[in-house]
């Protein structure tokens, strides 16, 4: 720790010796730093354990915090492997279908199952997987196999979980003032509420209420007290009814040409999972308002190879108006905090029906899946250029065809969609397991600059699935237990114009990854590259604007009590007619005695301006999402306690500042505050029962 320590403060004052356009000194000074550190890596941590596989980059742009949410509620609720089904290990992004098939097979020959420690006997779970999936699954007693489970068994094993979270900014924003015209309507702090009763992960039910800082509470249209509630009722494995939701859910369909509310994690994660196909129904008990559904769904096993999935939604939206009353853009943050904003709330109402039929025969799949969409307001783009194809209309419809295949060896995956107006898009995997220790994965893609659906999120490089012409190749090479290499190159092009792109354009993606592990100590590098096309300063031509990234890391474990973990990142990136550079080093430790826990944290930053931004998670309290994005020269703590009170009762406090050495106000509009520092408090309890 004290050596650690001591190279973060050589770093900080090699860098004001240092020039910051003398970039091979400063990479110098990196390697060095990630090389000496000693530094220990929380093995308890999933969150640690997942970001191997994440492109932080690509989840900015894919809903990240939505994503890290959705993660932390399957952790919350693991899975009981000698219960599960294949559908549950196929809700994990990180699996690929080799590994859930075996896995599968493995329980139904050996159950039931007495340790976590014989998931080593499944030959295409690697140590890494296996390192990951042990947070996701438990070993657990099996249960009556039951159509429907007995009441007593219900009441006596069912788990109560209720959570309180609150944020308390030691700052005022710009538009917390009551001088302030048009400012927010409610108090600066943000809070929620979560309750969930979850037996045997067949019976869930519970209620999110979530409230963002500045939004009125019990007051103007939020009277029912807070702005957000998410409500749902969930039913599995009863005989025939495989699932059954109420209220609000989410739906994943194929590889997400038509139906996507779920999350992903980037181009790198897609390669861990080999792009294979997902067909799910889960819960919706986020605080997020963008992408659920609300209403009913189901699936019903209607023959022993046949499923069949339909759903029915009906929920308010946001949508920014135009001057006839037609929607001109759907909103998705959520925010309500001033009476502009709060005006938006639901002012559109959108219906979707849908389903999805479809046949399996062991590890052969294939589905046939429609979705309709209709709003109660035409919804009319702004007219310009990059728009002209946007979705536009009340009614949407969706058809797709998703299939797969695959055996020990090599495995095809996709699906092709079509539109109302005849449009296609398809995405189709091919993966070869070429020997024991190499994985090989080619993904090719095409969606026409025509081809519209509201609920898609799939592989790309845009954030549309639409106007793009993609291929992908990937590896996985593992050549022992200790090492694992991992990287990809991906080519697109777009053939009609994009948001500050006036004509077709390209771009180019490659990362490159490597990561040893050695008993108590592990040393990791990543380095990415991207090109991409954007219009020049006089906006008559394109020119490629390259961005290199660079990660190291290195970790050993000393202490069974002390977890440290020692990061370097670095960007340069073409911008402005210019290079801009960026640097950041940050050191984390994590130290837990008995019943008391506590994460301390600090990153140094300095960047040349915003493009050439740096991302770095921190931990954070249970559902909170702490990815930021670091510019200009400042200063990030944190300092995290956690305390087990008992079995049942966890209280959590977070201590954070961001210092900036730059600037004396920080943000803009009414975000802006009006100090070179901010710092906030988050508070949590977590009662199970």
């Amino acid at each position: 720790m004290v050596v650690g320590f001591f190279f973060v403060f050589i770093w900080y004052f090699s860098c004001l010796l240092v020039p910051l356009s003398t970039v091979m000194a400063r990479y110098l000074i990196i390697v060095l730093v990630c090389w000496f550190s000693v530094v220990v890596y929380g093995q308890n941590d999933w969150q640690s354990a997942l970001r191997q596989w994440m492109t932080v980059e690509d989840m900015e742009e894919a809903y990240g915090a939505e994503a890290m949410e959705q993660l932390a509620e399957m952790v919350a609720t693991p899975i009981n492997l000698n219960q599960t089904t294949r559908e549950e290990l196929e809700a994990l992004p990180f699996l690929t279908a080799v590994q859930v098939e075996q896995i599968t097979e493995y329980i139904y020959r050996y159950a039931p199952l007495r340790s976590i420690g014989e998931l080593k006997m499944i030959a295409s779970l690697d140590y890494h997987t296996r390192q990951l999936l042990e947070h996701f699954v438990y070993i657990g007693p099996e249960q009556p196999r039951r159509v429907w489970p007995k009441m007593s068994d219900v009441v006596k094993y069912g788990r109560n979980t209720f959570v309180a979270s609150g944020k308390v900014p030691l700052y005022e924003r710009k538009g917390d003032k009551s001088s302030t015209k048009n400012g927010y309507l409610g108090y600066p702090y943000r809070h929620d509420i979560r309750y969930q009763f979850n037996y045997n992960d067949r019976i869930k039910f519970g209620v999110t209420a979530a409230q963002d800082a500045g939004e009125p509470f019990l007051t103007n249209k939020n009277r029912m007290g807070y702005d957000h509630y998410s409500y749902y009722l969930q039913l599995r494995r009863m005989g025939r009814l495989e699932e059954l939701n109420l209220g609000m859910f989410r739906v994943q369909m194929g590889m997400g040409l038509v139906m996507n509310t779920t999350f992903s994690l980037g181009k790198l994660a897609t390669l861990q999972s080999l792009g294979r196909t997902t067909h799910m129904l889960t819960a919706h008990a986020s605080r997020s308002q963008g992408d659920y559904l609300q209403g009913v769904a189901g699936t019903l096993r209607i023959a022993k190879a046949w499923h069949l999935t339909a759903f029915a939604s009906y929920r308010g939206v946001d949508a920014t108006l135009n001057k006839d009353s037609t929607a001109r853009t759907l909103l998705r943050d959520g925010y309500h905090r001033t009476q502009t904003e709060l005006n938006k709330k639901h002012n559109t109402h959108e219906t979707d029906l849908g389903g999805s039929i479809g046949y399996r025969q062991g590890t052969f799949h294939v589905n046939m899946n429609m979705v309709y969409t209709h709003f109660n307001r035409q919804l009319i783009p702004q007219q310009v250029l990059y728009k002209r194809y946007a979705a536009s209309g009340a009614n949407f419809t969706n058809v797709s065809l998703d299939y797969g295949y695959n055996n020990n060896r090599w495995g095809i995956a996709g699906e092709t969609a079509v539109n109302e107006q005849g449009a296609v898009a398809t995405i189709n995997t091919l993966n070869w397991r070429t020997t024991e220790t190499l994985t090989l994965m080619l993904l090719h893609r095409y969606y026409d600059k025509r081809y519209t659906a509201l609920h898609a999120r799939s592989f790309g490089e845009g954030s549309s699935v639409q106007n793009e012409h993609g291929i992908y190749l990937g590896a996985k090479w593992q050549p022992s237990r200790a090492w694992l290499m991992q990287g990809y190159v991906d080519y697109a092009h777009f053939s009609w114009p994009r948001y500050l792109v006036s004509n077709s354009s390209d771009a180019f993606d490659a990362l490159l990854s490597a990561r040893y592990d050695k008993q108590k100590w592990n040393i990791e590098a990543r380095y990415r590259m991207r090109i991409r096309q954007r219009n020049n300063t006089e906006t008559k031509r394109l020119e490629n604007r390259p961005e290199h990234r660079l990660r190291l890391r290195s970790s050993v474990n000393v202490l069974p009590q002390l977890s440290l973990l020692t990061q370097a990142d670095a960007v340069r990136t073409w911008a402005d007619k210019a290079w801009q550079q960026g640097l950041m080093l940050s050191e984390h430790a994590t130290w837990q005695w008995r019943w008391l826990k506590a994460d301390a944290h600090i990153g140094w930053f300095h960047t040349d301006s915003y493009d050439a931004r740096l991302y770095q998670y921190e931990h954070s309290i249970q559902y909170d999402f702490s990815f930021p994005a670091y510019y200009g020269h400042g200063l990030r703590h944190s300092l995290m306690l956690q305390a087990n009170i008992g079995r049942r009762f966890v209280t959590v406090i977070k201590y954070g500042t961001t210092k900036y050495f730059d600037r004396s106000t920080i943000g803009s509009g009414l975000q802006q505050i009006n100090h070179s520092s901010m710092t906030d408090i988050l508070l949590q309890l977590r009662y199970n029962f």
